[in-house]
């Protein structure tokens, strides 16, 4: 607690001998957040400039991939301040406020992700209603609700624990997550349930409806002649690859909360450097590899620079 500003300050206690290989660390993830920034913000230029890709399914992708930028954002630069300080430390707000981002980023990827779902199950299963039922309207409503819906949701516990006293000033991680519930002197039972309802709506329900409907795109498209399965294929593949990468983060920042104590302080360390880097920078390289349109425009602006 700092008295002279009143402040209180959170020691993110997750780094592995930083003082030995900090400038390591940092070249690291500087490359790896340079690069991310570099991939995502190519291809979502590409889909604003080129008007045969404003289709739904490419904003859906422009969107994820904006999406992805401002979830590295919130965790990147303040881990490079971090490697190059003296104390590992942030503000208990600025705390909440990384968290609150952290989760709202996470569970709008999912909703983006079903989104991109639904896009797809019209296009191979109801072609002739596709222009009817995928309006602009319709995307711009699916992309609001992809990014108010958690916002609402995940704003809730940040403003009801602004407040709450802490009895603890470590965090065993090296960011804000919600294993900051666990430095509260007073664990609240109803927010403990607010949470799975939460973890229901926002990861849960996404992730069935998903499943369901790329099963029905699957059905459809093997009772259909080859040029569906081709269609589905070259269009899903992308988006089911995604979604398997961003299941592991989530599943791994549910696990490693719940297994806070048992797991090694190093593999929790290299292998939330390895989640929070490799979903943002694997998707553009995803989307730009197997979507055909956006590779066709990649390989001529490769072309253009040489």
């Amino acid at each position: 607690m700092n008295a002279d500003v009143n402040m209180t300050y959170v020691t993110l206690g997750g780094h592995v001998e930083i003082h030995r290989y900090r400038y390591l660390y940092f070249v690291i993830m500087l490359t790896a957040y340079i690069l991310l920034i570099c991939f995502n913000v190519s291809i979502i230029c590409l889909i604003i400039i080129h008007k045969n890709l404003h289709e739904p399914m490419y904003i859906f992708i422009a969107a994820l991939l904006l999406n992805s930028l401002l979830f590295s954002t919130n965790i990147h630069p303040k881990l490079l301040v971090d490697f190059l300080s003296e104390k590992q430390i942030v503000s208990y707000q600025a705390c909440l406020f990384q968290v609150f981002m952290f989760y709202f980023l996470s569970s709008s990827e999912f909703l983006l992700l079903s989104a991109m779902a639904y896009d797809r199950y019209v296009s191979i299963c109801k072609p002739l209603q596709y222009q009817i039922i995928m309006t602009t309207t319709t995307v711009s409503l699916l992309l609001c609700f992809a990014w108010l819906v958690p916002a609402c949701h995940i704003v809730v516990p940040i403003a009801l624990n602004i407040n709450s006293k802490l009895c603890s000033f470590t965090l065993k991680g090296i960011f804000c997550n919600n294993s900051l519930n666990n430095l509260f002197c007073v664990t609240s039972n109803e927010l403990s349930i607010y949470g799975v309802i939460v973890l229901l709506n926002l990861g849960l329900l996404p992730m069935l409806f998903i499943l369901f409907t790329y099963t029905k795109i699957i059905i459809i498209a093997f009772q259909s002649c080859g040029d569906v399965r081709r269609k589905a294929v070259q269009t899903c593949l992308p988006h089911l690859l995604v979604l398997i990468n961003y299941s592991v983060l989530i599943t791994y920042d549910v696990v490693i909360i719940k297994l806070e104590s048992d797991f090694p302080k190093t593999a929790r360390f290299v292998m939330t450097l390895q989640i929070i880097t490799y979903n943002p920078l694997c998707n553009p390289i995803i989307y730009g590899l197997k979507m055909k349109e956006i590779s066709k425009h990649l390989k001529r602006l490769l072309r253009h620079m040489k």
